[in-house]
C-alpha cells in the first residue's frame, strides 16, 4: 500500500516540476522581440513590424490577462506562427523553441488564434478588387512577360495535403495522385500577392467545378458581362505551342507564388500533412494566405525566402488533367475565348 501510495506521490511531484518548468520557460519566452532580427525571422517568419502588426490585430479580441501565470498573447502568436511554420505536430511546437506548452494547451491557442486572424486579417488582406493604377501595372507586367493583353492575375489549384477525415464523405477528399487533400483554388496579381483563396473543396473536385462555383469567376463573369473587355484571368494552358510558350511565361508568377507560401507555411507542403478535419483545415489555408500578404507588404519575404529549402511540391506545376465537355461549366464563352487567343497567336 505504501508503494502505491509513493508512486502516486512521486508522479504528482514530477507534474508539478514540469508544470514549473514550462511557466519558467514562458517567463523567459516572452523577451522573443528582443531575439535579433534575422533569429526572429528565422523561427516566426515574419519580421518584426509585421508580427506586432498582428499582434495588435490579435490583442483587439483577446480577452485581457487575468493572472501572472496566463499565457500572453505574443505567446500565443509566436506558437501559432510556428506550427504554420514547421508543419509539425501540437506537442513538438510546444516543447520548440522553448514555448513551454502542452500539447492540449496548443491546440486550444492555435484555435483561439485561428479563429481570430480568419475574421480579422482575411477579408483586409485578400481581395480581388484593384485600383486602376493597379490594374495598369499589372497588365503592364503580364504583357512584358507573356505578349498577352489585359491580364491582370493568374489562376491556379494545388491540392493541400489532409489525414483521412472520417464520416460516410472521406472518399470525396481522396484525390487522383492517390492521397487526402483539398483542391485549393489560388489567384494572384503579379506581385505575388494572393488575391483569392478557396479551399473549401476536396480533392477529388475538378478545377472546373471548384472555379465554376467560386466567387472569383462571378467577380470576372460580372466584369465581362457590364462590357470590360480589357480586364483578364490568366489560367491553364491550351493546345497550340507557341501559345502555351508564351502563356507558359506570363503566368509563372502563379507557380512561383505556390513556391514562396509554401516554403513559409510548412505545413502546406505536399511532404507535410494536416492532421485536422477538412474545416479545421481550411480555416488553416485562409490565415496562411492572409499572412503571406502582410509578409510581402512588411518585406518580411525579402529578407529570407532565400534562405528556405525547395520543398518537395512548392513551385512544381500541378499535373494537368482533361477537362471533361460535361462539367466544362464556360462553354458559352469557349467560343469567343478561342477567337481571342488567335488574335493573340497572330502576333506571336
Amino acid at each position: 500500500m505504501d508503494s502505491i501510495v509513493f508512486y502516486f506521490n512521486s508522479r504528482e511531484n514530477l507534474f508539478a516540476q514540469i508544470k514549473r518548468k514550462r511557466m519558467d520557460l514562458r517567463f523567459k519566452a516572452t523577451k522573443i522581440l528582443e531575439l535579433p532580427d534575422e533569429l526572429f525571422i528565422k523561427h516566426f517568419r515574419l519580421n518584426k513590424p509585421a508580427f506586432k502588426y498582428v499582434l495588435r490585430e490579435l490583442k483587439r479580441q483577446l480577452p485581457p490577462v487575468a493572472r501572472s501565470s496566463s499565457i500572453s498573447p505574443e505567446l500565443k502568436l509566436a506558437a501559432s506562427l510556428r506550427f504554420l511554420a514547421e508543419g509539425g505536430y501540437q506537442h513538438g511546437v510546444g516543447q520548440d523553441f522553448n514555448l513551454g506548452m502542452a500539447q492540449s494547451t496548443i491546440s486550444v491557442v492555435l484555435s483561439e488564434v485561428l479563429n481570430i486572424l480568419e475574421v480579422q486579417l482575411c477579408p483586409r488582406w485578400i481581395s480581388l478588387a484593384m485600383t486602376e493604377e493597379e490594374k495598369s501595372e499589372a497588365r503592364l507586367h503580364f504583357y512584358r512577360k507573356g505578349r498577352i493583353p489585359g491580364v491582370i492575375m493568374c489562376i491556379d489549384g494545388t491540392h493541400i495535403k489532409i489525414s483521412k477525415p472520417t464520416g460516410e464523405n472521406s472518399h470525396l477528399f481522396l484525390n487522383r495522385k492517390g492521397f487526402y487533400s483539398l483542391n485549393a483554388m489560388i489567384v494572384c496579381d503579379h506581385e505575388q500577392k494572393i488575391r483569392y483563396v478557396d479551399a473549401k473543396y476536396p480533392g477529388s473536385s475538378h478545377d472546373s467545378v471548384v472555379w465554376g462555383n467560386s466567387e472569383a469567376y462571378q467577380y470576372f463573369k460580372s466584369l465581362y458581362d457590364n462590357g470590360d473587355r480589357n480586364t483578364r484571368l490568366l489560367g491553364v494552358g491550351t493546345p497550340k505551342s507557341r501559345f502555351n510558350t508564351t502563356h507558359s511565361k506570363a503566368r509563372n508568377v502563379i507557380e512561383r507564388t505556390f513556391g514562396v507560401w509554401k516554403n513559409w507555411c510548412r505545413c502546406c507542403l505536399g511532404a507535410r500533412q494536416l492532421h485536422y478535419s477538412p474545416t479545421k483545415a481550411i480555416q488553416i489555408v485562409n490565415v496562411a494566405a492572409a499572412l503571406h500578404n502582410i509578409r510581402i507588404h512588411f518585406k518580411s519575404n525579402d529578407q529570407n525566402v532565400a534562405d528556405f529549402e525547395e520543398g518537395d511540391d512548392a513551385g512544381e506545376e500541378e499535373e494537368r488533367e482533361d477537362v471533361p465537355e460535361e462539367i466544362n461549366q464556360n462553354n458559352i464563352y469557349q467560343e469567343q475565348a478561342n477567337v481571342l487567343r488567335n488574335e493573340f497567336l497572330v502576333n506571336f
